[in-house]
This record gives structure tokens, sequence and C-alpha cells, in this order.
């Protein structure tokens, strides 16, 4: 969101040669946005008692229950030292947003998307140096780790995390300074540019805010149903997310400066070609994945979670969930694409409002499906045997909710573009040659995974992992293939882009 907020208005000042205005205008955001993150770690650090005893009330109770011997654990100055540790990692991660938002202004992707895998190496690293040990005796089949153990081994994922969060900062800082001029930190707000984006940024924090509340919003409904059903969404929404992150997000990054350039004054004849192209360029990875998750899904689903006490009924409960969210991912990739022209014409509140209603409609579909399903159970449905755990479809109510609300948002996005850039229209057929060669690829990937079980004779776990891996594989091979075939433009500016990387 704050990267979101202040590339337009910087990547303009680029466009029209105003470097060291920009310089500036990067400098002042700066300096207020570190003020906000030193208030914020503090607030955290100083704060974390009371923040827990508001967040989570029932830690309160634990002392009380550890002192009488029925619990084990007191989660509560567990959790306050946890939120010691992420108020500060949190602040750094704004800072961070910065350094991205200045480095795609620039056309530089590749550092900025590469620093996050040190936030993540950081928190593996210090996992394995704290947890290192007792998971070897795990594994071993030795005691159970014991409570103190795992206690450490999440504080040291905090503190990770935090060392993590410096370094996904500090990594991009040499070529952001090499790329800024006129650049002198300052907490002025008079600066030009600083007040047009702190404007956008509160319709930026509701619009995308109560997006992410809605994901949060299914998983506290589903705690209402049968247990199972937070979990199932959990790992559906994992699988989910993973497309939007890759390729509706990763190309809405790179599409937002550029549109940006091209929203200023006289300029509004360009930004039609530059959405379409953004649009097609998402639907090219988007489509064949939503055919591959409806079709192969539960094949994947298998690949990723079939192990321990994860069973049938189980697998069959997340693939259903995936495809109650998989029928919005084009509509939610595309849309990603439509709030960008917004946010380059500073328009923040319409597509914020479009959120809103978004939410409202997923949660207005999503409860009355949730009970409605819940009376019928997984194993009945999809025709297996009796099973361990009764799993019933109420999570799959939710899903549905929200990926026919993805479609109402890119409906409203349109409507409202229409009006804003006049010329501006999706893509159709392009979208229905793509899904075309998704189809023509999937039949033989389908024949062959139909066709797998009675030629090997093998541990199902095994079958499971060799499946996923000739099947899919078999699966974006064709696709490639096909749309080679087809002469379509994107994979060749696809390609393009991996050559020059």
């Amino acid at each position: 969101m704050i990267s979101v907020s202040f590339i337009p208005v910087y990547s303009r000042m680029l466009e029209e040669g105003r470097e060291e205005e920009a310089g500036r205008f990067a400098g002042a955001v700066f300096g207020l946005l570190l003020a906000l993150a030193a208030a914020l770690a503090l607030t955290g650090i100083l704060l974390a008692k009371p923040i827990v005893a508001l967040l989570a009330p029932g830690f309160l109770s634990d002392a009380a229950q550890v002192a009488a011997g029925t619990a084990d654990v007191d989660r509560y100055p567990l959790a306050v030292t946890a939120v010691r540790f992420i108020f500060p990692m949190t602040g750094l991660l704004v800072l961070s947003a910065w350094a991205m938002g200045v480095l795609n202004s620039h056309r530089r992707f590749f550092l900025p998307y590469f620093a996050p895998v040190l936030w993540n190496a950081a928190i593996i690293a210090a996992l394995w140096l704290v947890g290192g040990q007792w998971w070897e005796q795990f594994r071993g089949g030795g005691a159970q780790i014991s409570h103190s153990a795992l206690d450490r081994i999440l504080i040291a994922a905090c503190a990770g995390a935090l060392v993590g969060g410096l370094l996904q900062f500090a990594v991009q800082i040499p070529l952001v300074l090499a790329v800024l001029k006129g650049f002198r930190p300052s907490l002025s707000t008079r600066v030009p540019g600083v007040r047009a984006a702190l404007r956008a940024f509160t319709p930026l924090a509701a619009g995308r805010g109560v997006v992410q509340l809605s994901s949060y919003l299914d998983i506290v409904l589903a705690s209402l149903l049968v247990a199972g059903a937070p979990a199932a969404l959990g790992y559906a929404q994992t699988l989910y997310i993973l497309p939007v992150s890759l390729f509706g997000m990763s190309v809405a990054a790179a599409e937002l400066p550029e549109l940006s350039r091209r929203s200023g004054p006289g300029e509004g004849t360009e930004l039609p070609p530059r959405v379409d192209a953004g649009l097609r360029q998402t639907a090219f990875l988007t489509l064949p994945t939503f055919l591959g998750y409806l079709l192969f899904g539960f094949l994947l689903v298998a690949f990723l979670y079939r192990r321990g006490s994860f069973q049938e009924v189980d697998n069959w409960l997340v693939y259903l969930v995936l495809c109650g969210y998989t029928l919005g991912l084009p509509a939610t990739n595309a849309s990603r694409q439509l709030n960008n022209v917004f946010y380059s014409l500073g328009k923040t509140g319409i597509p914020a409002r479009i959120a809103v209603a978004r939410v409202s409609l997923s949660v207005g579909l999503g409860i009355p499906l949730m009970l409605w399903l819940d009376r019928f159970s997984v194993a009945q449905v999809v025709g297996l045997g009796p099973t361990e755990r009764q799993l019933y479809l109420g999570a799959l109510g939710l899903a549905l909710g929200a990926g026919v609300a993805s479609w109402f948002e890119l409906w409203r996005l349109g409507r409202a573009l229409r009006t804003e850039v006049p010329g501006l229209e999706l893509p159709w057929r392009r979208f229905g040659r793509l899904f075309f060669a998704a189809v023509v690829a999937a039949v033989p990937a389908f024949v062959l995974w139909r066709l797998f079980p009675p030629l090997l004779r093998m541990p199902r776990g095994l079958v499971w992992v060799l499946e996923a891996v000739v099947v899919l594989t078999v699966y974006g091979t064709g696709y490639l293939a096909v749309t080679k075939k087809l002469g379509i433009s994107e994979l060749d500016r696809w390609l393009g882009r991996i050559s020059r990387k």
C-alpha cells in the first residue's frame, strides 16, 4: 500500500524530468515512514502486554491453568515476547516497501523482489540453529519435543524475522541511493507530492485492507464449523494466493510505474494499449493455472500435503475449497491490473469502495452457502467409504462466495474505468484463445493421469509424487507448445523477460 501510493507521484516526476524534486519527495516520504516505523516499534515494545491482552484475552487465564495443572503452557508471556520482536520487524518492512517503490519506479525489479528471500532465509536459519537438535531427535523417533523447547523455537523464529527484515531493507539501500538524486530525508509535508501521496494512502489502505480482511474473516467463520474447516481454508488459500502473487501482483507492480508515466495531462490515449498488454500478460499464466487447479487440483493437493494424518477425505475437502476460490482467480488477477489504472490517475477512492462492496458480497453469499453446504459430508458427496473423521462442505460455501465476489469486483471496475478512460475494454477474445490453448494442453495430461494407476505398482505415496511431476509437466509443456503454434505473442514476451534476466 505504501509503495502503491508513492509510485504514481514519484514516477510522474521522473517522467517529467524533475529528478531533483523526485529525490526530495522520496526523502520526505522516507523521513515520515522512518518516524512511523520508529513509533510503531516503540509502541510494540512498550505496550506489548496490553496489546496481547486486548487481542488475545484468552491468554490471560493461562497462568492460573498452568498452576492448577490443567494447562502446560502460559501463552501470555510468550506472546508478549513475540510481539516485541514483530513490531520492530514490521517497521523495517515498511521501510523496505519504500525502497521497493523507488526501485520499481526506476524499472529495477529483480532486487526488490529478491530481497524477501533474505527475510525467509533468516527465519529458516534461526529455526535451524535453535531447533535443529530437537528436529533430529524428533525424526529419529525419540521423545516428543518439550514445551520449553518449542517456546525457544518460536522466539527464534521471531528473532530471525526481525533480522530478516533488516536484511531485506539493507540489501536494497545501495541501489536506492545510486538511483536517487537530490535525496534528503525530512519530515516536511510541504515537499511537492507528499500531501498527494498521503491523501492516496488512506483509501488504498481501506481498499486493500478489506480484501485482506476477507481472507481472515473466512477463517473466523470457518471456525464456527466442525473441526477441519479452518485448516482446509488455510491450505486452499495458500495455493490460491500463489498465482495471485506470482502473476497478478508481479505484473501489476511492474506496470504501475509505466501507467503512472502515461497518465499525465493529454496522455490518456496511451493508457488503453498499456492496460491491454498487462491484462494479456497476466492472463497468459493465470488461465492455464485456473484450468489446472480445477482439473488437477486434487493431484496437486495430494502431492503437497498427502502425508501423516492428511487423509483422502482431507484431500477432497481442500481440493473442493480450492476449486471454489479458483473460480474467481482470473477475475482477481485482472482486477489487480485495473486497480492500477485508478492508482495511476490518483483516484484511489473508487477501487476502495468497490473492494468494500466485494467483501460485503463475499460474506453475504458465503454465510448462507456455508450453512447450507455444511449439511453434506465430504465422504457422502464424493463417494468415499467410512472415514475416521467426518468433514463437511461448509468451507466450500465461503470459497464460492469469494469466487463470485471476485467477478463482481471485475465487473464494477470495468464499468467505472470506461467512464474514466474511454476506449478501455477487456481483451475477451484474446482471453478466449489463451483458454482454448489451456484446454488443448489439458486433454493429453488428463488422459495420462487417468491411465497412471493401472500402469504402476508401487506405494501410493510415491505414485502421488510421480503423477504430479509427470502430469503437470505434460500439461505445462503442452500449453507452451500450443501457444507457440497459435502464435500468441505473450509467450515471446515472457520468454524475452526470462532470457534478459
